[in-house]
């Protein structure tokens, strides 16, 4: 045992040894002085006097030559090896497992063009190197990546089958992206799982079971019920280093029970490899109850991955007397090794968030994107799986390729420097083309459903046999509600009866007012009345006054009360009635009223002033109480600055 004056005297010594090498250290004086440190760190994890003492003594050793000699030669430090040469063995019960990666963003500070190239140029030197060194191994995350490889570099993929089928290239993308974990819908998290898995199986033959790695290092927040979610999709195991600063090692748990074991970077996830790199690993290994620690190593965010530089040093450091093992791995192998003490391993069951202020909430139509893609994509699924159950001629399964391409649109744009809007100018360009192409999916889809069930369903005892050669109203308003995210809204009635067809997606009987909109109506709005399939009279109400112009034809939107079960359909009836006879009186302006800007519901009634939207009024209506203080003027909405000093760039 050591008491508290050894263990300062070593940290005495440990700083006077870094203070030897000087400005430019040779490669033996950098080694024995690594030695050295790594065998203070080594006394102090083992509690062990004897190895202290022989470690003094070496670094006293070393003292007396560098001051005979005016520096650190190589003979010296050959002769001060040899005198550590007897704390091998214990050095080396310890080992630090080396993982090889290419950190490579998904389009962050430039564009998907050189996304590409950064991916094609990194992993064209992992092979070359891998041709050149028979032990060294390396990890790729992301399936995104081999998308790329297999789209523009087909030779390339055979080479990366190779080294995969010889347990040398180690994949670890069970995701699609090393994604955003909070802004995401379950749906997506598990569609990452699913895609990514299917995808890799057919490209390596991997198996489900052989992806149980979720990496993200990068990523900025992590929300609790990512556990649970990769439990479900046969997923063990996650890799981070962002958003906790607590263990290292834990066991993170889900609110429902799932539980994940979890590796927390303690160093960083960008680095190369430094003489002194394995200084941690006593210690480290002390805490959790190990012997061997893991070191991710290669260049990163812009691709480059492990240097010659590394891989000679970690073949040079492994032959060092006085220095743990040093072993080329993988992710994979090391969770196993952990798997042996997990019950020894800390629970954390809570949200590990968040780093960076302000990510969450910059770049919004990005974030209105992925929310509007994920649901849209959804409504196209279940209408489609309606349409093959209701319509014997749609086949099931007929769009989930289609279908598949628009979730990898959503899934590329979850990236963490996509989805969070921390990307610059090109980022955003290609995360809202993407959401086009997701968009043409998803609308071609689910209209094709809806029309295909629409065509099945028999509405003749609803037409009366107008004269409709003179309508303009068949194939009116071609894109009409597409801006908006909704199905072009295309005419497909003539005359005064007009079919409509409400489909509802959700697993919910649905009643609310729903928007109709009617195309060149030739008769008196007042004219309109609606009734459903019982022919019943519904309540409908007009949403604009007069009629609107849409590239050369008129529409009138219509609220209607609507009512349709759960995943399924109602069918409503424009029909044109006689009016009543009102006496309109003249609307001239007679009074000047102040504007009002209102936003109400049953909860709150918020008022704003019309001219610098100031809320200078928000009632709470079930208590009746006024929240905003009006002698201090109201609430502002400031303008946003930003602060350049924070450096990165869109937040």
């Amino acid at each position: 045992m050591m008491d508290e004056s050894a263990t300062a005297s070593r940290l005495q010594e440990m700083r006077r040894l870094k203070q030897l090498q000087g400005p430019q250290p040779s490669y033996w004086a950098q080694r024995i002085t690594a030695q050295l440190l790594y065998g203070f760190e080594l006394a102090a994890a083992l509690r062990c006097s004897e190895t202290e003492t022989v470690v003094h003594d070496g670094a006293a050793l070393l003292h007396r030559l560098h001051q005979r000699d005016g520096a650190i030669t190589d003979q010296a430090a050959k002769e001060v090896e040899r005198s550590l040469q007897e704390l091998s063995a214990r050095a080396k019960q310890f080992s630090m497992v080396l993982v090889s990666h290419a950190h490579i963003d998904m389009n962050w500070m430039w564009g998907y063009h050189e996304t590409t190239a950064i991916t094609l140029e990194t992993f064209r030197t992992m092979l070359d190197l891998m041709q050149e060194y028979p032990r060294f191994t390396f990890s790729q995350s992301q399936a995104s990546v081999y998308r790329i490889v297999e789209r523009h570099a087909p030779a390339m993929l055979e080479e990366i089958r190779q080294r995969v089928q010889e347990g040398r290239w180690e994949v670890t993308a069970s995701t699609w992206v090393e994604t955003d974990k909070n802004m995401p819908c379950g749906e997506s998290l598990a569609r990452h799982l699913l895609y990514s898995k299917r995808y890799l199986k057919r490209l390596f033959g991997l198996e489900f079971d052989d992806l149980q790695l979720d990496y993200e290092p990068d990523t900025f927040g992590h929300s609790r019920n990512v556990p649970q979610i990769l439990t479900k999709g046969g997923v063990q195991y996650y890799y981070h280093c962002r958003g906790y600063d607590g263990h290292a090692i834990y066991r993170w748990q889900a609110p429902a029970g799932s539980e994940i074991l979890v590796y927390r970077e303690p160093t960083w996830y960008n680095a190369d490899i430094p003489w002194d790199v394995a200084l941690h690993v006593p210690a480290f290994c002390r805490e959790h109850g190990l012997d061997s620690m893991l070191k991710v190593y290669g260049v990163g965010d812009h691709g480059g991955g492990p240097t010659r530089r590394d891989i000679e040093r970690i073949i040079d450091m492994d032959d060092w007397p006085v220095y743990p093992r040093m072993e080329f791995g993988s992710y994979h192998g090391y969770f196993r090794q952990l798997e042996k003490g997990r019950d020894s391993f800390p629970v954390v069951d809570n949200e590990l968030n968040f780093v960076f202020t302000g990510c969450y909430t910059s770049q919004s139509r990005i974030k209105q994107a992925n929310a509007v893609g994920e649901r849209t994509l959804y409504d196209a699924e279940v209408l489609s799986c309606m349409a093959a159950a209701l319509v014997p001629s749609v086949p099931a399964g007929l769009n989930s390729g289609i279908l598949a391409e628009g979730w990898e649109h959503v899934l590329f744009n979850q990236f963490h420097d996509i989805l969070p809007g921390s990307g610059t100018a090109e980022t955003r360009e290609h995360a809202m083309g993407l959401f086009q192409e997701t968009m043409a999916i998803a609308n071609t889809q689910r209209t094709a459903a809806m029309r295909s069930i629409s065509q099945h369903i028999d509405g003749a005892a609803w037409f009366c046999g107008d004269d409709v050669r003179e309508s303009r109203a068949e194939g009116a308003g071609v894109g009409f509600g597409v801006p908006a995210f909704v199905p072009s809204q295309t005419s497909r009635g003539a005359g005064s009866p007009r079919v409509f067809q409400v489909f509802n997606s959700t697993a919910a009987a649905r009643r609310e007012p729903v928007e109709f909109v009617v195309w060149d109506w030739e008769y008196d709005a007042d004219s309109m009345e609606f009734r459903d399939y019982r022919n019943e009279p519904v309540q409908h109400q007009f949403a604009d006054q007069g009629r609107n112009h849409y590239w050369g034809h008129d529409y009138t939107r219509v609220l209607v009360d609507v009512d349709v079960p759960p995943m399924g359909y109602a069918s409503y009836v424009l029909q044109r009635v006689e009016p009543e006879h009102v006496k309109q009186y003249p609307q001239d302006p007679r009074v000047e009223r102040p504007a009002s800007l209102v936003l109400e519901n049953q909860y709150l009634r918020a008022e704003f002033d019309p001219k610098t939207a100031w809320l200078v009024s928000l009632v709470d209506k079930e208590k009746d109480a006024e929240l905003v203080e009006r002698q201090q003027g109201g609430g502002r909405f400031r303008l946003i600055t930003e602060d350049e000093s924070q450096g990165m760039t869109a937040w």
